[in-house]
């Protein structure tokens, strides 16, 4: 039995997603979403830690983690759980994260899954695309897709995984997995023999690169059934992501391609549960002929606004589920609203559906408080340097730009401001442009907004016989401000 065997036992008997070990502190494990330091536990050395990992890893893991500094691979303790680990180096040595498997892959209903993901595993052929943040459970619901067309349907399913994460028994269908670095040597070589494998489904654990991006799209044109997984943060824009990752000249081409074969795309953000644990909150987009068009018009920025009126066809958006949640009182208001995409937007829906935004106010006070801290210790710090050296004209003008520019009332002193600025152009001839755009800006918050113009005008002559013309179009949307009378902030 392997030493790390006792905290993995443990952390599985307290319902915990991971185990964290990193040199020069004890371990540490997520529970419920929280991340906090196993009781009892001593600090561990990075010794402590390449000794634990030896004990669990294949040699050539342990291999690649010594040379190239970071390795994946899987580990089971038998009758408890697999778990997915990871090795790697930070500055204080050898690290490692175990995330927990379990040995029974969840159901559709005790994942909370939509409807319409049941409805992606009956297709023959296409691209689904499940996507979300790192730890928001997309390897788990990809296992409860292939776990679902397993029972229902006599396939011929290869998954191509790294590692290998969820072990599925065949039941209806013939299930062959290979693992990246052990099976197969990459993603893409894989998938590419696959072809040649006779499958109906093929799972890429991930894509990767662009080369796998591309062989995954030409498979699923191919007719075959392929689910894979990305890193973005909502449905809507997975789909341009994808495009952006090609040459400009084989854009349109892939625009024509997704459009043919892209089928669904699922984001997945984990939440809170009020009452203990955690929830998964889908946003569903399902590929209508209306929103194929959008693709293959180069128009995905309207698939939004389809989003929102296609609930008949099965697609949810992040604000209406997490309102839903919310309502209902499975997560907290605070939770549904920290994990929106869109703020703006669930805030809207908060307000139709009763929900109070208190939460909002106080967070953004709280918020703002920290930001003039911040702001004010810069300024002290500049004004340090400015009693070592009062000379200095970079010192001088930083001063003055906290003072006149400011986003936060209590920090600016125009009349302040301008005498520190007038000493930093004198010192500099009057003739660095820099110097005088804060002394225009220094003016307009004292209301001088004359001469504010005239130092602003000043600075983009002096630009612009530089050659900077960039700097020069920035202090002309500047001076259209003074022009209106409104001093610069800066936002």
């Amino acid at each position: 039995m392997a030493r790390i065997d006792r905290l993995l036992v443990s952390l599985v008997n307290e319902s915990g997603s991971d185990l964290h070990l990193s040199a020069g502190r004890p371990p540490f494990r997520r529970i419920h979403g929280t991340l906090s330091p196993v009781p009892g536990e001593p600090v561990l050395t990075s010794e402590d830690i390449l000794d634990c990992l030896k004990e669990i890893m294949p040699a050539a893991n342990i291999e690649q983690l010594t040379t190239e500094y970071d390795t994946d691979c899987a580990y089971e303790v038998k009758g408890v759980a697999r778990f997915r680990v990871n090795g790697y180096r930070d500055m204080n040595g050898y690290c490692s994260v175990m995330r927990v498997i379990p040995e029974v892959i969840p159901s559709f209903e005790e994942l909370n899954l939509p409807e319409a993901i049941r409805s992606f595993c009956t297709l023959s052929k296409g691209l689904v695309i499940i996507t979300g943040p790192t730890g928001s459970g997309k390897s788990t619901t990809l296992a409860a897709m292939i776990d679902y067309i397993n029972q229902n349907r006599n396939e011929h399913i290869i998954t191509i995984e790294d590692p290998i994460e969820f072990v599925h028994t065949p039941q209806k269908c013939v299930i062959n997995q290979r693992e990246v670095h052990r099976n197969t040597t990459s993603f893409a070589r894989a998938l590419r023999a696959a072809l040649r494998e006779d499958p109906d489904i093929v799972l890429v654990g991930e894509m990767r690169d662009l080369e796998t991006m591309e062989i995954a799209i030409e498979t699923a044109e191919t007719g075959h059934l392929v689910l894979t997984t990305l890193h973005t943060n909502d449905a809507a824009t997975t789909v341009e992501r994808m495009i952006d990752k090609f040459p400009e000249g084989r854009q349109n081409q892939i625009r024509s391609m997704l459009a043919d074969t892209l089928k669904g795309v699922v984001a997945q953000t984990l939440c809170k549960k009020i009452e203990g644990g955690r929830i998964a909150a889908f946003e569903v987009l399902v590929v209508t002929t209306a929103v194929a068009a959008l693709i293959r018009e180069a128009k995905t920025h309207m698939i939004p606004s389809l989003m929102q009126t296609g609930r008949n066809a099965g697609m949810q958006t992040f604000g209406d589920e997490l309102t839903r949640q919310a309502v209902k009182g499975i997560i907290s208001a605070e939770d549904a609203y920290t994990k929106a995409i869109d703020k703006v937007d669930i805030e809207t829906k908060f307000r139709l559906a009763g929900l109070n935004l208190d939460f909002k106010v106080e967070a953004d006070q709280a918020l703002r408080g920290a930001q003039v801290e911040r702001a004010r210790a810069a300024l002290q710090m500049a004004r340090d340097a400015l009693a070592v050296d009062p000379k200095n004209a970079e010192t001088l003008c930083a001063v003055a730009w906290i003072m006149g520019a400011s986003p936060y009332a209590e920090l600016r002193d125009g009349r302040e401001a301008v005498k520190l600025a007038e000493r930093a152009s004198s010192l500099l001839r009057d003739r660095d442009p820099h110097a005088l755009a804060v002394l225009g800006v220094a003016h307009a918050e004292r209301g001088a907004f004359r001469r504010a113009i005239d130092c602003t005008h000043r600075a983009i002559e002096l630009h612009t016989q530089a050659g900077e013309s960039a700097k020069a179009l920035a202090l002309q949307n500047r001076l259209n401000l003074f022009k209106q009378n409104k001093p610069y902030r800066d936002e």
